[in-house]
């Protein structure tokens, strides 16, 4: 099926009634040809706040009433929601329908991407299989390990935001159903797939081999799972600095994730035409409790840091490295010292090996030595930041000289110098015209 809905450009503001205008029409045409009596909506978890997926949930429970039977956050590794924060996020939409994915236990494997893809879109550095696993409540009963508690939907409404990432190029689309929803080696490999290509050749770009991967579970797999509508969003800051819908496509296929990818990288990606020496990058405690999050703050900026720059990280609400704790063990016990050493480590490493996103992580968070992360964490110490191969800074120290409330988004002069201050690295992506190549 073509677009169900379409509207978007750079100078686009959507008002709220707009959004809700575009969304009804899109759920009617569905109900038109076949109504929908039992639906799953998979939105973004609290990660995602700044999405405006959140409002879309709310809007597609007030058009489907009790049709709307579970809302299931595609929280990936993330950690649960808490109430406070489905309150925040999701407005009146029942506590009640919410879900929580246990991306360890929950999960139903609908077939295996063959090795020999995998081996041709890693250039050969790559040979394993690759399993479309996705959380049992996507499934339908009748399916292979989906248990009791499986399927009985008859719509997936996937809803999510189009942006640059820096495991798939692109995030959304199918990406919100295979790992939002997916199980331990499903992430696992798809992680470590996109850090051994090379998180710099993909952020920004939706053709990418992990999207690819992507692409041929959907195409092979999702035949057992109900018919799955795609609400894409395209979000960034307007001139007074306030969040902005620019675009909202919705569609059975991939229409609406390749048209949003198209708008993201107008708004969301800034070329520049020289590189930054200092940047400042402000976590909202809200949002960003670890580094396995926070280190948006490096990937995000990668492409426009100087050779020998710092990137000075404001940090309030760190207070661990990884979301989920075997992970967080390995964050501490290896660091991030750089693609060469971690290779060796998921080598020697039995347990790394088996927690591939973590090697994945520990790549995409390391500056492979060329230019200076300095954290500065409201609930970490000294000894914890230095341990993971980061310097440290003191949160208040650097807060007063570099204070966000003070800064703008874009070049900064702070005591004669001058620095690039970016207040949601989740927003965007920052490159060097010199370093993007295409």
């Amino acid at each position: 099926m073509s677009l169900l809905f379409a509207v978007g450009s750079p100078e686009t503001e959507l008002s709220a009634e707009q959004i809700r205008a575009g969304l009804v029409e899109a759920l009617t045409r569905l109900d038109g040809e076949t109504k929908r009596l039992r639906v799953l909506a998979v939105p973004p978890d609290f990660t995602r706040m700044h999405s405006m997926s959140g409002l879309l949930t709310e809007m597609a429970w007030e058009f489907y009433g009790d049709r709307l039977a579970d809302v299931l956050p595609a929280l990936g590794t993330h950690t649960p929601m808490s109430d406070t924060e489905i309150a925040a996020m999701y407005g009146a939409v029942p506590r009640g329908l919410f879900r929580v994915h246990d991306w360890r236990k929950d999960i139903v494997t609908l077939g295996e991407v063959p090795g020999e893809l995998m081996y041709e879109v890693s250039e050969g550095k790559l040979d394993y299989t690759w399993p479309a696993q996705v959380n049992k409540l996507l499934v339908g009963s009748g399916v292979v390990g989906s248990g009791k508690d499986g399927g009985g939907h008859d719509l997936i409404l996937s809803i999510g935001q189009v942006v640059p990432h820096e495991v798939v190029g692109m995030a959304n689309g199918s990406k919100n159903i295979f790992i939002g929803t997916g199980g331990v080696m499903g992430i696992h490999r798809s992680h470590f797939l996109g850090a051994v290509y090379g998180m710099e050749r993909m952020m920004g770009r939706a053709d990418t081999p992990v999207r690819r991967v992507l692409n041929y579970a959907s195409e092979h797999f999702a035949g057992a799972l109900p018919p799955i509508v795609y609400v894409q969003t395209v979000v960034n800051k307007n001139a007074d600095g306030k969040l902005a819908m620019r675009g909202l496509y919705i569609s059975e296929g991939n229409e609406a994730f390749e048209c949003a990818a198209q708008l993201s990288l107008k708004c969301n990606f800034l070329m520049m035409n020289r590189e930054i020496r200092k940047a400042v990058v402000f976590l909202d405690p809200r949002e960003f409790r670890s580094t396995w999050l926070g280190n948006k703050s490096v990937y995000r900026t990668r492409m426009a840091l100087a050779d020998d720059a710092e990137l000075i990280v404001l940090a309030p609400g760190v207070h661990a490295f990884g979301e989920d704790a075997a992970i967080d063990a390995l964050i501490r016990k290896y660091g991030y010292c750089g693609t060469p050493a971690t290779l060796e480590a998921v080598k020697q490493d039995a347990q790394l090996a088996a927690n591939l996103s973590a090697a994945a992580h520990l790549i995409h968070g390391s500056s492979e030595g060329r230019f200076r992360i300095r954290y500065c964490p409201g609930h970490l110490t000294r000894a914890e930041i230095e341990g993971v191969h980061y310097e440290y800074g003191d949160l208040a120290e650097y807060a007063a000289k570099y204070d966000p409330a003070k800064l703008k988004d874009g070049w900064n002069v702070v005591d004669g110098e001058e620095i690039f201050f970016i207040s949601n690295p989740g927003l965007g992506l920052w490159a060097y015209e010199g370093r993007f190549k295409d």
